[in-house]
């Protein structure tokens, strides 16, 4: 079930929402985790009886890792090698029989493809229990007793499908002792409302305009259009994922509960280091806690935190799919990364103007890569981006870009405005004013008329 869609908004959440309230406080999670078990049935079926398992069998670890620490650490590797072993043979068979093939190929060989589909959102809640289960093994976080606390920081519905990835640590405060008010109701809904605003009314215009790419062909592109399309997905996919995020930071604060922020203004950033600092800020942080830190991290020689680097980025492109082109987008990075700990961060950081021209123009560049699954596709968009460089030859519609931008300006005006930090604390100083209330019901009602008018809705993470 899609946040942004009519049977969530009109159905589900209400009711949920009048069954939360009138619940005593003491029994606010069990509602709230047979709430998400429902919302996560209602598209993934029988899914969602992997995701009781993961509950009931990582509940078992946790308590298990903290009572018996003569065995914690054997105990560990066994609880890691089960929700990863998950992870890989859902979303990572088919990859690795591919691969396989290309060499089987050699001996005309071929294994069979299975017909699997991945479950919903395995990549965050897998994530969020690992967090959980290695916190206990080292001692900052205590097992959890009660299996409904748990598995509600498992489930919940505003986090389970796409994030943010949260901390049990931090969730806890709130989990046992949250403040359920109308205030919390009416500034979650705020919330909830610029979440789904940024969705439906910025980000699936701007996938439009990408998906018109490959209808028209990407060999018969202008450069002008080409650029226009990379700076379109790069819109798309930060409004998309930032709208969810905020969407759940909504949801979470109606519920009185925490959940952590996930993007801050990403494209405003002087470097990549901190580019990263500010996207999807709960997955950076659980590279940097459970693999990066392990590994050695920055506290070692330059040829070890180059390696530390370049194994977080490699992990980092493969958790976002099952698919070369996303290893080569998280390897860009990495060599983008080293360059700068290497002397060009700081260069960049003694400039005013040049360290933002670097992010605006490498940026979009990497999301063409994350964008397209083949590579040779890849290839093609990048002779139409700089087809000074090559040598190729066809058809190629020099109006393309015009007809674009007189169906998308306005659209690609706010999508810049709004990138920026103005909006957001213009937002935060007026947001109780008339006036902004008025806007946030026009958000509303226009997100709602472009729900029952547009064909598909998908969010992009929810395919990672």
């Amino acid at each position: 079930m899609l946040f942004s869609s009519i049977e969530f908004l009109f159905y589900f959440l209400p009711a949920f929402l009048i069954v939360y309230y009138i619940t005593p406080m003491r029994y606010k999670n069990l509602v709230l985790l047979v709430g998400s078990l429902v919302f996560y049935a209602w598209g993934e079926h029988f899914y969602v009886l992997l995701l009781l398992l993961s509950i009931a069998v990582n509940y078992t670890f946790g308590r298990l890792i903290g009572e018996r620490q003569d065995k914690k650490k054997m105990l560990l590797i066994l609880a890691l090698i089960y929700n990863f072993g998950l992870l890989v043979f859902f979303k990572y068979t088919n990859f690795l029989i591919e691969n396989i093939n290309v060499l089987l190929n050699l001996f005309h060989a071929q294994i069979p493809k299975v017909s699997i589909a991945m479950p919903l959102g395995i990549s965050f809640y897998t994530f969020q229990i690992v967090a959980y289960l290695v916190d206990v093994y080292r001692g900052d976080q205590r097992p959890v007793k009660n299996i409904i606390n748990l598995g509600t920081y498992i489930a919940m519905f505003p986090q389970v499908t796409s994030g943010p990835i949260g901390i049990y640590s931090e969730l806890e405060p709130t989990l046992l002792r949250r403040h359920c008010s109308v205030l919390n109701l009416e500034s979650g809904l705020k919330t909830f409302i610029l979440g789904m605003g940024a969705k439906m009314l910025l980000a699936n215009p701007m996938g439009t305009l990408w998906a018109g790419m490959s209808r028209y062909g990407y060999e018969t592109l202008s450069c002008p259009y080409a650029w226009l399309g990379a700076f379109a997905y790069s819109f798309q996919l930060y409004f998309d994922f930032a709208g969810y995020s905020l969407m759940a930071m909504g949801l979470g604060e109606m519920l009185g509960l925490y959940v952590p922020k996930n993007f801050d203004h990403p494209y405003i950033s002087g470097s990549m280091a901190e580019f990263w600092r500010r996207w999807h800020m709960t997955l950076g942080r659980w590279f940097k806690r459970y693999l990066y830190f392990p590994l050695g991290g920055s506290r070692c020689s330059l040829g070890k935190t180059i390696r530390n680097t370049f194994i977080v980025w490699a992990f980092t492109g493969l958790w976002h799919g099952a698919s070369w082109n996303f290893v080569l987008w998280g390897l860009i990075f990495f060599v983008l990364l080293t360059i700068e700990r290497l002397g060009l961060g700081k260069l960049l950081e003694k400039t005013k103007v040049l360290k933002h021209i670097y992010v605006i123009f490498l940026i979009p560049l990497t999301w063409v890569v994350f964008a397209l699954p083949d590579m040779h596709d890849i290839g093609t968009y990048f002779s139409r981006l700089f087809p000074f460089f090559t040598d190729t030859a066809g058809f190629v519609n020099t109006k393309d870009v015009i007809r674009a931008f007189q169906d998308y300006w306005y659209i690609l005006i706010a999508c810049v405005i709004f990138c920026l930090p103005f909006p957001a604390k213009l937002y935060e100083k007026h947001k109780n004013s008339k006036l902004v209330i008025l806007g946030l019901l026009a958000i509303f009602l226009l997100s709602v008329y472009r729900m029952e008018t547009q064909t598909s809705n998908p969010f992009l993470y929810y395919q990672f």
